[in-house]
């Protein structure tokens, strides 16, 4: 991402949003935060949340973190594979939101964001008011020990957090 790509990307894709009138008990979300890392359960979240903002008419963001690993600040050459790693992994998400937003009509903003995944998906749940917060569970064994984000975003305690397995 230094590579031309900013600390912070946002696109908007399909139609604009407007949200309708709020009626109390009634109304599903109208923002959904969907954090996707490029994973099967990240990518399954993502459809989730897709999903539940066609039905909903609500607002998806979906939110993309790129989380440099320890490693690479240790070598230049890792540092590069994984900037590349980045690289593939924005473009081919953005090209499905991009194609799966016209197909469903659904209002979508993509977001790129560098730095901890649980604090990026915070901000940006905080920033944009949003209503719930969807993600995929973890595949990391080392999750069950340390906590995982979704684990982190559920104690966070702000939102409704669904975690796709």
């Amino acid at each position: 991402m230094s590579d031309g790509w900013p600390e912070r990307l946002i696109e908007e894709y399909g139609p604009a949003w407007h949200p309708g009138p709020f009626e109390r008990g009634t109304d599903g979300p109208r923002v959904i935060v969907a954090g996707v890392d490029g994973s099967s359960t990240g990518l399954r979240a993502g459809a989730y949340a897709g999903g539940l903002a066609r039905r909903q008419r609500s607002r998806l963001v979906v939110v993309y973190v790129a989380t440099p690993s320890v490693w690479t600040a240790m070598a230049a050459s890792a540092a590069a594979a994984q900037e590349q790693l980045f690289d593939d992994q924005i473009q081919e998400l953005r090209t499905q939101i991009r194609d799966r937003a016209a197909e469903f009509g659904i209002s979508t903003t993509f977001m790129v964001r560098r730095g901890d995944a649980f604090a990026e998906l915070r901000d940006a749940a905080v920033e944009l008011r949003a209503d719930m917060v969807v993600v995929g569970a973890s595949e990391q064994a080392g999750h069950r020990f340390i906590g995982s984000v979704a684990a982190r975003l559920v104690r966070a305690g702000r939102w409704p957090v669904t975690v796709v397995p």
